[in-house]
């Protein structure tokens, strides 16, 4: 057994655990209601609210950031609708900016090419008839280089010249064939 000494008397005390005691339990009880009452009224009076407040003031807080973040996306679907609606313009103004091109470009190039061809037989004609009086030139002076010659070869192989009326129907006779 212990003894406490108080002011030089020694009182005995028991021993173990104070809230254990049985002689202590009222005033426990008393203290752990006068505590739980003022702590409740402090939470229900000062804490509470303020939480409470704070938890609202949040909550408005997320539900506003929600329709702002809402209203943010019907924006950008707005703004994606239109931009794919104006890509899909400029690509069609494009390709038809491009088949316009593409039409003009063909259409000077068959030009081009007509006229060439146009020049080209042209020219071909002027080559044909140029080969063509050239021909009737040539053939004009062979009938007379043939008569010549023939008349040449006679004179040399009978040593007489040859009747030439007679040497020119022969030529005229072997070019007909």
């Amino acid at each position: 057994m212990a003894t406490n000494t108080t002011q030089g008397t020694e009182v005995p005390s028991k021993g173990g655990f104070p809230a254990f005691r049985v002689e202590t339990y009222g005033s426990q009880l008393l203290w752990l209601a006068i505590a739980f009452g003022l702590l409740y009224y402090l939470m229900s009076r000062f804490i509470a609210p303020r939480i409470g407040g704070i938890l609202e003031e949040r909550a408005s807080r997320i539900s506003g950031d929600l329709a702002a973040a809402q209203a943010m996306k019907a924006e950008a679907d707005a703004a994606t609708l239109s931009y794919e609606k104006a890509l899909a313009e400029a690509r069609a103004s494009s390709q038809a900016i491009a088949a316009e091109t593409r039409a003009k470009i063909t259409a000077e190039a068959d030009a081009e090419r007509k006229a060439l061809e146009a020049k080209l037989a042209a020219d071909l004609a002027a080559a044909e008839a140029q080969i063509s009086s050239a021909r009737a030139v040539a053939m004009g002076n062979v009938r007379a280089i043939a008569v010549e010659t023939a008349e040449a070869i006679v004179e040399r192989l009978a040593g007489t010249g040859a009747d030439a009326a007679r040497l020119e129907a022969a030529v005229d006779a072997a070019l007909k064939r």
